[in-house]
């Protein structure tokens, strides 16, 4: 394993996706059959997503939330960067997450353990629509707290075996646990995180988290909406989207007055 060493840092910009020079690693002899315990009781979290900050005259038309810098990783602040060991392409890379601050949004989701149930479902749904997220210049990193070597063993496997096979996506190890305690998703007593999403802007800002527990897989349709609305009221900062809004529909003027042209042609 000394060539894990020499691993190189991942590169990622806007028109293409660089990932470094792979590694020669033979396939380890691995086999991480887990099973997933439903939990008696989970890590409490924290309830800090309602807006904190008033806005003010200058800022009220952005309905952007400043949340304070002691409550991370709240929406509106900035995601924790995070430096760690991924598997992509059957090789072993490394991510950092600020390398795509100016370049990328990106979708980090944590999901509890390898070789468990409702985690390949989600994994290979994202995998399977990657390119639509490509073209909203945005990248998927998927990440638990398994080794790189289960991660490995995982991707090499047939998904009708309850494998992955090849993903579009590096999957991070974050073995340590840093990275899901810094994400406030970890539940401590297990030693596994829930089931985290976070939409990061291209300014390295969290504008979207979403957390289940572990048993309730997530959308991608619902992401995908959410991140067309993000990226909408970015380009359209004096507009809002209404619940539901998709690409193309009427948005919402965030003004006591002109916000009538919208309800009066609901």
């Amino acid at each position: 394993m000394a060539s894990l060493a020499s691993s190189t840092t991942l590169i990622s910009s806007p028109s293409s996706r660089v990932f470094p020079a792979k590694s020669s690693l033979s396939s380890p002899s691995v086999s991480f059959l887990r099973t997933l315990s439903s939990p008696s009781a989970s890590a409490s979290l924290r309830s800090g997503f309602a807006q904190r900050s008033s806005l003010s005259s200058t800022s009220r038309r952005s309905f952007a939330v400043k949340a304070q810098a002691d409550d991370l990783p709240l929406v509106g602040n900035k995601a924790p960067d995070f430096e760690a060991e991924a598997v992509f392409d059957q090789e072993f890379i490394k991510v950092k997450l600020s390398e795509y601050i100016g370049k990328k949004y990106v979708i980090l989701f944590f999901y509890p353990l390898d070789f468990t149930f409702v985690c390949p479902t989600e994994i290979t749904a994202f995998s399977d629509r990657h390119s639509e997220f490509e073209k909203l210049n945005t990248e998927i990193l998927g990440i638990s707290v398994d080794s790189v070597f289960s991660h490995l063993a995982w991707v090499q496997t047939d998904r009708k075996s309850g494998g992955l096979g090849d993903l579009n996506y590096p999957l991070i190890s974050d073995v340590t646990k840093s990275i899901s305690k810094s994400f406030g998703v970890l539940i401590h007593d297990q030693g596994i995180a829930l089931r985290g999403l976070f939409i990061i802007d291209k300014q390295g800002v969290i504008q979207h988290s979403t957390i289940n527990n572990l048993g309730i897989g997530r959308s991608v349709d619902e992401t995908m909406r959410t991140l067309q609305a993000l990226q909408y009221i970015q380009e359209n900062p004096d507009e809002v989207c209404p619940a539901g809004w998709k690409p193309g529909e009427k948005s919402m003027k965030p003004d006591p007055k002109l916000s009538k042209e919208y309800f009066s042609a609901i």
